[in-house]
């Protein structure tokens, strides 16, 4: 029975290497999430067929709880409120490992000695420490995705030694727990690394800024990873621990890619993200008046032009816009038009949210294109299309060095012929400051609801 679980384990991990593998194009994610599907069904079978599982009663009970949640959440949520979805399951995780952990230490079976029983320790201390920032930090980015909490850093003075100490004081705590884990006040040391990693994890996520939230969620995931590997060490389950340790490393790797792509280090997004230590608002500045256009100005422009860009952003999700963009990109395309999406590496509040909503709408992947690949074309593009999007677009980031956003690389729209600003109003974007796009001279807006303005433009067209 032991070597079929074993079996049944690797093949699993085997599904989930090729779901990540397929989850790294578009044109192969719809395989890969099958991928992991199937390896997920794999490992919940394999394990609940083990030798190690007794209680099926209150088992049956938990999976069928929580399949009824998780089909009422995926049937109900928006793809709006797909980034706060994403950081309660992370959440989760977190809270299990936390759960795990205690239960391991409370455990009255535990009879290691010697290294065994310090590594033992190690892995209990560790897992409850990695489960406890991810539970709260992804609490905290919850909040912020939500609107509950501000979406400004939370910025207290000495914040960086506070969480240095935090981190040195669970350290020394650590040395303190390990070699004996059941002594006096081993539990205390428990407990109090407990509430320290609970705080921390709140604090490092409040500290940062909206605009760094997709990568936050990647960090998160990446956290979420490493704490379902340490599950996997304390249970002695080898598939938990390959499964960590993909998701760890790849949310990891995720969270540098896109930090590069943004031109800021990992470290510093973690610490304090956008703007904490120098960048001011630039809501004061007087930037002249914006100009208002008309659908049929705008479509006029389309019939004109022979290329024409698409920026979207994460007001083209809050408006369900995608299948009328998608509309739009059709017609254009039937009248001999060249059409090209830029996406931009944050756009939205997940990673990958808008090649996802593209996804859904049909739109063809070749057209799809990266900022890199975009952004020398822009100068040669007659329209662009700015659909939601904010700071994304925002020239302040190369041109204002003071700016919240200063250094962060943006899609260079400014430079195409003509510049149109699909937007309910001017309000600023999740990072909190005004736009100077909105105001160049090639620049125009076209107010309303993101939907209603797409469709109005394939009528007239």
């Amino acid at each position: 029975m032991t070597g079929l679980l074993s079996m049944a384990y690797l093949l699993a991990g085997v599904f989930f290497i090729l779901s990540l593998g397929g989850l790294s194009s578009q044109e192969t994610a719809r395989r890969g999430n099958n991928y992991g599907i199937a390896g997920m069904l794999i490992a919940i079978v394999a394990t609940v067929a083990s030798a190690a599982v007794e209680a099926y009663f209150v088992l049956a009970i938990a999976v069928a709880v929580g399949a009824a949640i998780g089909l009422w959440l995926a049937s109900r949520v928006e793809m709006t409120a797909m980034p706060q979805l994403v950081a309660l399951l992370h959440s989760f995780v977190g809270l299990a490992a936390v759960l795990i952990g205690w239960a391991a230490y409370l455990d009255p079976r535990s009879q290691l000695t010697g290294a065994e029983k310090v590594i033992h320790n190690t892995e209990i201390y560790l897992g409850i420490f990695i489960g406890a920032i991810t539970l709260t930090g992804s609490w905290a980015a919850y909040g912020k995705l939500q609107g509950i909490l501000s979406s400004k850093p939370l910025a207290l003075p000495g914040r960086h030694l506070m969480n240095a100490a935090a981190i040195l004081v669970s350290l020394v705590f650590l040395f303190m727990f390990a070699p004996d884990g059941h002594g006096a006040g081993d539990a205390t040391l428990l407990l109090l690394m407990t509430l320290i990693a609970l705080l921390l994890g709140a604090h490092l996520v409040a500290a940062i800024g909206g605009a760094d939230m997709p990568v936050v969620i990647s960090m998160l995931n990446s956290y979420s990873g490493w704490a379902a590997a340490a599950t996997g060490f304390m249970l002695g389950n080898d598939l938990l621990i390959i499964t960590g340790a993909l998701v760890g490393s790849s949310g990891a790797i995720l969270s540098y890619i896109m930090c590069r792509a943004m031109n800021r280090s990992f470290i510093s997004v973690i610490l304090g993200g956008f703007g904490t230590d120098s960048g001011s608002s630039n809501d004061d500045e007087d930037y002249g008046e914006a100009r208002s256009s008309s659908a049929d100005e705008v479509a006029g422009w389309l019939r004109d032009a022979d290329s024409v860009v698409i920026a979207p952003g994460f007001g083209m999700a809050v408006a369900h816009a995608q299948q009328a963009v998608a509309e739009l990109t059709s017609t254009l395309r039937k009248q001999g038009k060249t059409v090209r999406f830029a996406i931009h590496p944050v756009a939205g509040r997940l990673p990958g949210h808008m090649n996802v909503l593209l996804a859904e709408a049909n739109v063809p992947y070749d057209i799809v294109l990266e900022m890199d690949e975009i952004n020398d074309d822009l100068p040669k593009t007659d329209v662009v299309l700015v659909i939601g999007a904010n700071d994304i677009c925002n020239p302040d980031a190369q041109e204002k060095p003071g700016s919240p956003i200063a250094g962060m690389p943006v899609l260079e729209v400014w430079h195409a012929h003509q510049v149109v600003i699909l937007k309910r109003s001017m309000a600023t974007g999740y990072a909190g400051v005004s736009n100077p796009l909105f105001y160049r001279d090639n620049s125009s807006m076209l107010f309303g609801d993101a939907k209603e303005s797409v469709q109005a433009l394939v009528s007239k067209l």
